[in-house]
């Protein structure tokens, strides 16, 4: 059961985890996805709802005093001014790494709400690439852009307790991944899920290394959406 849960949390990591292993059930979907699909179909048309489904990502005693940012055809812009360093936005499919198959699905949802740690430093890159996307750029212009930026310093460096929350149950993070398990993620330079003992059969913690942005990012589930609610332990 745990190489079963491992595996496909692996497939999800592609999305909430940019640059994570490549599974070949995701590479059958690829071809599905081949180019940007019209700029619209990304965008919430009811800023009001984006903004609560953005607030969705954590519980309220967070996303009530967080910042909250949506997405237009210039790239994120902050709707809600905050009062506690949080920031909560929607990601689409393009926040996550470029050679994702499903980087250009349109009907990705993926609310997320950082730390302070985590605004500062790991959604600029979340930004940069939104704004690529509606500037027409291709996968691979964005990709070099992402490296270019992060040669010239241009990106900051992930700063220690970088971390967010991803606990909506409206998330949609792939096709095969509508609704999945509410969990907790931290954002760390580097090569480092084996020195924190991540993806081993009795450990808790999921790990991925990011080539890509140059980082590792962890997982934990937890066992209720922001909402409070109970969530179930099978995947669906």
């Amino acid at each position: 059961m745990q190489k079963r849960l491992l595996a496909f949390a692996f497939l999800l990591l592609q999305v909430v985890f940019p640059g994570a292993t490549r599974l070949a059930r995701a590479q059958v979907e690829k071809s599905a996805y081949p180019a940007m699909a019209p700029p619209s179909q990304y965008l919430m048309t009811d800023r009001a709802s984006e903004v609560a489904l953005a607030r969705s990502a954590a519980p309220a005693s967070i996303s009530d005093g967080a910042e909250v940012q949506v997405l237009e055809r210039s790239g994120y812009t902050v709707a809600v001014a905050g009062t506690n360093g949080f920031v909560c936005l929607v990601e689409r499919s393009f926040g996550a790494a470029t050679d994702f198959p499903e980087f250009w699905n349109p009907k990705i949802r993926a609310p997320i709400c950082v730390n302070a740690p985590a605004a500062r430093t790991y959604l600029p890159a979340v930004r940069l690439k939104a704004k690529l996307v509606f500037a027409g750029e291709s996968n691979t212009q964005i990709a070099q852009a992402i490296q270019s930026a992060l040669e010239r310093k241009e990106l900051p460096a992930l700063e220690p307790a970088a971390m967010c929350y991803m606990m909506s149950k409206q998330q949609y993070l792939a096709n095969d991944a509508r609704n999945w398990h509410p969990h907790m993620m931290w954002f760390v330079p580097g090569d480092q899920a084996k020195s924190w003992g991540a993806n081993l059969s009795d450990s808790p913690l999921l790990a991925t290394y990011d080539p890509e942005d140059r980082m590792t990012i962890f997982l934990v589930w937890v066992g209720n959406w922001s909402d409070g609610t109970p969530a179930p332990r099978d995947m669906h």
